[in-house]
């Protein structure tokens, strides 16, 4: 179970780092960070609909990095009161 938590919350990291990524390879008015890789905003990886692309794909990952968060954020809740509940039974038995 422990391996599951520490796994998702990895997992979690790279989505974070890949959504950074894709945000800032968008264009934006400056031409952003799509600009420093030497790109031209008429040459695309994907055609003439990159941008389409990209904020497709970044809505998908904020949608899926906000889903995560939630999960995450119960999973870790109810493991810590799990801990607190078995914290009184191991003070009973450290007192004995």
């Amino acid at each position: 179970m422990t391996f599951l938590f520490y796994l998702s919350i990895f997992l979690f990291m790279l989505l974070t780092v890949v959504l950074c990524l894709v945000i800032l390879v968008q264009e934006s008015k400056s031409l952003g960070l799509g600009a420093s890789f030497g790109g031209d905003p008429g040459e695309s990886l994907f055609g003439t609909s990159t941008a389409d692309v990209l904020k497709k794909f970044t809505a998908w990952l904020a949608v899926i990095f906000m889903v995560s968060c939630v999960l995450l954020s119960l999973w870790s809740a109810s493991i810590g009161s799990q801990r607190i509940k078995a914290l009184p039974t191991a003070i009973e038995e450290v007192q004995k």
